[in-house]
């Protein structure tokens, strides 16, 4: 499973393997969307950064048949290349999955075949300082991850995932009108690194879900650091993010679902951009000198 795994593995049962969703092939040579997602024409420089997808890939999440050409574009008008590895939620959750990366996006598609997968890829990039982005069901995992590992809300639950929960533990509930299919504008905070990528305080933004933040857990949230940074025209958390951390943003909306041709979102572009920085090569620290006296 390990990114680093013999590229040209004969093995179907080797995580590298071309069957496998992980394998950074040509998409082109697919059979269905993905795989990864880097091409011939834009071979791999030395540091070249690489991103975890996480997700349970399906040719029937728009999301994630738009992923390819959205990473295409950057590389070929941004001139921005990432080496992209799709991990499927089962296998995110084994240990140090994400470790290595120059960033992670959990990627919608929810409910997960492995909440624990997702929950624990979000916990390493958060932990670990990886670039970071959620959207729409990672958004809302990333709140649950946070919920639990940082305010002690242990029982922070999300309905579609436990339906028998406790109301009083529903960090993540249904939304009282369904945003799947909807489009609408988005306020952002203005200084937040959301506004930054932006570059702008407003945006129009589309959308795939049911389910958002229960209002009653949000002031715990804010307490132990989480800030909310865009909201709907009703108050309605649509943006959060860490300043604690190098570049950590979830989104309930889908800019991968964007029409902003032929460029990226501009979230997605600041994504890649904090993971090329990421993958930089590190200056050594200057050691002092020892001269005798």
């Amino acid at each position: 499973m390990h990114p680093t795994a013999h590229p040209h593995s004969t093995d179907p049962t080797d995580p590298m393997h071309p069957t496998d969703p992980r394998h950074p092939i040509d998409p082109a040579h697919l059979p269905h969307p993905g795989g990864a997602l880097r091409t011939p024409r834009t071979p791999r420089a030395p540091h070249t950064p690489r991103i975890a997808l996480i997700g349970d890939r399906s040719p029937h999440v728009r999301s994630h048949v738009r992923v390819p050409v959205l990473l295409d574009a950057l590389a070929e008008r941004d001139n921005l290349t990432l080496d992209a590895y799709w991990i499927p939620t089962p296998d995110a959750a084994a240990p140090g999955a994400v470790r290595g990366f120059d960033a992670v996006w959990v990627l919608p598609g929810s409910p997960y075949a492995s909440e624990a997968g997702a929950l624990a890829a979000i916990r390493t990039a958060r932990e670990d300082g990886i670039p970071f982005l959620g959207t729409c069901g990672g958004f809302q995992h990333a709140l649950i991850e946070y919920a639990r590992n940082v305010c002690g809300l242990e029982r922070a639950a999300h309905a579609e995932n436990d339906p028998t929960a406790d109301e009083h533990d529903l960090l993540i509930a249904p939304l009282a009108c369904s945003l799947v299919g909807h489009e609408g504008p988005v306020r952002v905070t203005p200084g937040s690194l959301a506004e930054r990528a932006l570059g702008a305080a407003r945006t129009t933004e589309r959308y795939h879900c049911d389910y958002g933040p229960d209002t009653r857990h949000l002031d715990t949230l804010r307490a132990h650091g989480l800030r909310f940074t865009g909201a709907d025209d009703h108050g309605s958390p649509r943006i959060a993010e860490l300043p604690s951390h190098p570049f950590f943003l979830a989104t309930l909306f889908q800019p991968e679902l964007s029409d902003t041709q032929p460029h990226p979102h501009p979230l997605i572009r600041a994504l890649a951009l904090a993971a090329t920085e990421h993958a930089a090569p590190k200056p050594h620290p200057t050691l002092p000198s020892h001269r005798p006296a």
